[in-house]
């Protein structure tokens, strides 16, 4: 809007509504002792207002005593905290900041720990009743309504309910869609002041949250809508989302990263089942360039957040992905976002709102993600069980799946034993022996439990491959993890009895846990295990396994391999195999060994079309086999 045409609707305004336009002295004191004052959130904080009246009491120390000042987010702009205010005002926070934490936590200051979207219901049922908002607001437009810009969340509700609203109008504020509108009949008192909004950038990813973001990336699809809250760590998730098609936004924060997807268009809306072609969110915190992208956008829509943030609202959204973090998670897979054992963090805000709607959303997925460790290094997140007086903020129940820099676990429908091995295999690895200990002591993991420690043990990752055999049979070869145990039980128990006498040469048929660990419980520089996996969704399904170890003083390697009965000839051995002879010779081995079963006519065509230099050597109904790889020697 034009600077003149806007000054030009001020002085109308200001001539139609002088009551609404005093001096800064008369409207501070409508502030009386034992009022509720509320302070818009974050980045829309009134900077002037609250430095206004904070003047106002310094030059009027008597003029009220005991004023509760409610707020969700601050960004610094908290004089009211200072102990030479603290009887003229307590603060009262839903959500814990930086700049509030220490006040808290030495009881100078309030937590009122609730869910986020019922913060409006408070105000609304009166049962915390609002008397003073300071809010700041866009300049008005012709027809007087101003936008309360990129803080709607509960400033909505707290200028709909408060019995004296004191508005500062700001030129530099956004005019944000939605249900951020507000008449100049429903502002008491209007102070004009230009000034820069808030920012909130955060620090720079590094390469533990870019590797976080990868992992995240496997997991959404494309046509998704997604929820990420703020942060270097939800940055870099956004950021590796880039190649993604039709994503769609329905959150709390709107961030830099979402507008940065929306310019580039990956976040269209196009496939959201309510709001399409609306990018959904409470409140922004971000840079200026954000602000000025979301400008009178008609793309954008603030809503208040007992819309946004209501997982009723959230469950209608069809393939919803809610993507947040945790200070930590224990191995039964409950997090705690909102303190440090007894130490007040944070709050609940909208976390569990997001991730307990995508839970009920058709398709619904929800992703914790989170570095391994903390302070350097020196702490790991992952924990035995959370510790004592921590917040619970999400129950084993609301997680799916949890990333860290070492890989993805999915919890949902596991058992405990099974939960405890998944996470403790994305775990930091200098604390995997201790919390295989830990669950072992606690009876969360079999006492027998195997492990390997350091590099020997670590999961490779970069081995993970996809193949699509001949006959269009899609596969994911991988190596076997520590958390494989009951997909494996599940493999070799679906077996024909002619399968496991092929394979083992032997008639035992049962594959018990200590057996199991066998397959599992590997040290990935001696050995090999390659699994054949079929993937439906988050389900997997082994389809074949794969074998070598490594033979000390030849260096070849006995190689071994079955495949589910269903699946032979289809390609999946002839995939394995090769996989097995490329990661051999990538380690400067000269061939394989192998036993076959004179029976075993599939086996031996198998090894025989792979163009080894083949010895064989027959003996008591076996074939011993050994198989040079071109352009080297046969052991």
């Amino acid at each position: 809007m034009d600077e003149q045409l806007t000054q030009e609707i001020l002085e109308d305004l200001r001539e139609r509504y002088p009551e609404k336009f005093l001096p800064e002295d008369q409207v501070f004191s409508h502030i009386h002792r034992g009022d509720r004052i509320f302070i818009s959130t974050g980045c829309g904080e009134p900077q002037y207002l609250v430095r206004a009246m904070i003047e106002f009491v310094e030059s009027h120390p008597k003029a009220f005593f005991d004023a509760e000042v409610l707020h969700v987010w601050t960004l610094g702009v908290a004089p009211y905290t200072d102990a030479k205010f603290k009887t003229n005002f307590r603060h009262n926070s839903f959500f814990i900041s930086d700049s509030t934490r220490d006040a808290v936590n030495e009881g100078l200051a309030d937590y009122s720990p609730i869910f986020l979207s019922e913060v409006p219901a408070l105000f609304r049922r009166k049962l915390v009743p609002i008397d003073v908002a300071l809010v700041q607001t866009s300049r008005p437009d012709s027809c007087g309504f101003m936008s309360l810009g990129v803080s709607v969340d509960i400033s909505k509700a707290a200028v709909e309910t408060a019995t004296t609203v004191i508005a500062q109008v700001n030129p530099q504020m956004p005019r944000i869609h939605g249900d951020a509108f507000v008449h100049i009949d429903d502002v008491d008192f209007v102070i004009p002041h230009d000034e820069p909004l808030l920012t909130y950038e955060a620090s720079v990813p590094g390469e533990i949250a870019e590797d976080i973001g990868r992992y995240v990336a496997r997991i959404v699809q494309d046509g998704d809508t997604i929820q990420v809250g703020y942060g270097s760590l939800p940055n870099a998730i956004l950021a590796a989302l880039s190649e993604k098609k039709h994503l769609g936004v329905h959150t709390e924060l709107l961030s830099d990263g979402i507008v940065d997807l929306m310019k580039r268009g990956v976040i269209d809306n196009s496939r959201k089942t309510i709001n399409r072609g609306k990018t959904v969110a409470t409140f922004c915190m971000g840079r200026k360039e954000t602000y000025e992208y979301l400008h009178d956008n008609p793309g954008v829509e603030f809503r208040d957040v007992a819309y946004t943030n209501n997982p009723l609202t959230i469950a209608r959204l069809h393939n919803m992905t809610a993507i947040n973090s945790a200070l930590q998670i224990d191995l039964t897979g409950q997090a705690s976002a909102v303190s440090l054992g007894k130490k007040h963090y944070s709050g609940i805000g909208g976390q569990a709102d997001f991730m307990r709607g995508a839970v009920l959303a058709p398709g619904g997925t929800t992703i914790l993600a989170l570095p391994s460790t903390a302070r350097d290094d020196e702490l790991s997140r992952i924990v035995p069980y959370l510790e004592e007086g921590a917040g619970v903020s999400l129950i084993r129940g609301d997680i799916h799946y949890v990333i860290t820099e070492y890989g993805i676990a999915y919890l949902h429908g596991k058992n405990i034993r099974e939960r405890a091995m998944a996470l403790t295999a994305i775990a930091h690895p200098k604390f995997r022996p201790w919390l295989i200990s830990e669950a072992k002591v606690r009876n969360l993991i079999y006492t027998d439990q195997a492990f390997i420690s350091g590099k020997r043990g670590e999961y490779p990752e970069e081995l993970e491959v996809y193949r699509t055999t001949p006959a269009g049979c899609d596969l994911m070869l991988r190596a076997v993890k520590i958390s494989d145990e009951p997909l494996l039980k599940d493999f070799f128990y679906s077996l024909s009895d002619q399968s496991i006498y092929r394979r083992f040469m032997s008639q035992r048929k049962d594959m018990p846990h200590e057996r199991l660990q066998d397959f599992v419980i590997i040290d990935y520089t001696n050995e090999m295990i390659i699994l054949a996996v079929k993937q439906d969704g988050e389900a997997e399904e082994v389809v074949g396994l794969g074998q070598y170890g490594i033979h000390p003083n030849s260096h070849t390697a006995e190689v071994a391999l079955v495949v589910r009965d269903n699946y032979h000839s289809k390609g999946v051995g002839t995939a394995l195999l090769s996989y097995l002879t490329e990661l051999a010779k990538k380690e400067g081995l000269m061939g394989f060994t192998a036993e076959v079963l004179m029976e075993n006519a599939p086996m031996m065509h198998l090894f025989d079309k792979m163009g080894f230099d083949i010895q064989r050597r027959s003996e008591e109904g076996v074939i011993e086999l050994r198989m040079g790889f071109r352009g080297g020697h046969a052991a």
